[in-house]
């Protein structure tokens, strides 16, 4: 009976829905945003009241699935084994690649240095069967301080060479007019084709290549050589009759018989006595050399015995002799 005793018309409850809590706190916060803000004050803005809740700060994470262990599996010894095995296999392989490489630039430099040495004397024709022996450059193999040296020599063995060509016509000379001379001219003949080449091997050859590479051994040889040599000159300057020489007992002797002979003679007597001044000059100052350069006997002594050990030939036949004196110890045995 409660509802129906209600009146209908009767005026209905006021409820006003801008009174609802949720709104009434919301309309407060963005009022009190509004009366904070000032635009007359410099870098003023409106900022959002921070709400109650707070996202906490970070980098968002998402969700992600549970780690997994793997299982670790170690290793058998034949696996390192073989593992390092194939690390050694393949260091082995580069290192003989590199190798390889080397002997292929080094026989490159090799084949380059014989193309641009090429023996270039004695200076002969394309044509002549004969090729050069030696290879001689002054400016490229000789210091600038010791060229005019070396090349004082070698105009003193082509002056030694002309030399011995005279005294070969002036016995010449002899022999046809006097028959009796025939031994003399013989032995012109073979002081000519003996003498020319030995000292170009025997005392040039090796002052050339002590100034080259400033080898003691090389200039002991050629001290002792050239010694020598300046006593044979000295001999054919005196000229002793029946020696194969013209000197100045030979030239002397054919004034009274033949004018003309006896002035070839002493030409020649007369370049012979001047080839030995030059050498005993030029031994000298290659003598002053060499003390300045600081070369000594010991000195040569390690060259002779490295040069000598290093031979390929020396080493062979040394090899050889031991062989052969182990076999027959044996065979003693």
């Amino acid at each position: 009976m409660s509802e129906f005793d209600a009146n209908p018309f009767a005026d209905p409850v006021d409820i006003n829905p801008f009174q609802d809590p949720s709104v009434t706190q919301l309309t407060n916060a963005n009022q009190q945003g509004i009366d904070d803000f000032n635009p007359f004050t410099e870098n003023s803005r409106l900022t959002p009241v921070a709400s109650d809740t707070k996202e906490p700060a970070g980098p968002k994470t998402t969700p992600s699935q549970p780690a997994i262990l793997q299982p670790t599996v170690e290793p058998t010894p034949q696996a390192n084994a073989s593992a390092a095995q194939t690390v050694l296999l393949r260091q082995q392989e580069e290192l003989e690649r590199k190798a390889a490489e080397l002997d292929r630039k080094e026989q490159e430099l090799k084949n380059e240095g014989y193309n641009a040495k090429r023996n270039n004397w004695p200076p002969l024709p394309s044509f002549c069967p004969v090729k050069p022996c030696f290879y001689q450059d002054f400016a490229a193999e000789i210091p600038s301080g010791f060229q005019r040296t070396v090349k004082m020599l070698y105009y003193l063995w082509m002056f030694h060479a002309v030399t011995l060509f005279l005294n070969l016509l002036a016995c010449l000379a002899e022999f046809i007019l006097n028959a009796t001379y025939g031994v003399d001219f013989g032995l012109a003949i073979l002081w000519f084709l003996l003498f020319t080449p030995c000292a170009f091997l025997c005392w040039y050859r090796p002052v050339y290549k002590a100034f080259r590479s400033d080898s003691s051994f090389n200039f002991f040889f050629f001290f002792f050589i050239f010694f020598c040599q300046i006593i044979l000159y000295v001999i054919q300057a005196i000229g002793i009759p029946n020696w194969g020489v013209s000197g100045w007992i030979a030239a002397l002797s054919w004034t009274r018989t033949n004018l003309a002979v006896a002035i070839i003679m002493m030409v020649v007597a007369a370049f012979f006595t001047a080839c030995a001044v030059l050498a005993l000059f030029l031994m000298q100052r290659v003598h002053s050399i060499f003390r300045r350069s600081g070369a000594s006997f010991q000195r040569a002594q390690e060259e002779f015995s490295q040069g000598v050990f290093s031979s390929p030939a020396v080493r062979n036949a040394a090899a050889s002799a031991a062989s052969a004196a182990a076999q027959s110890t044996f065979q003693g045995n």
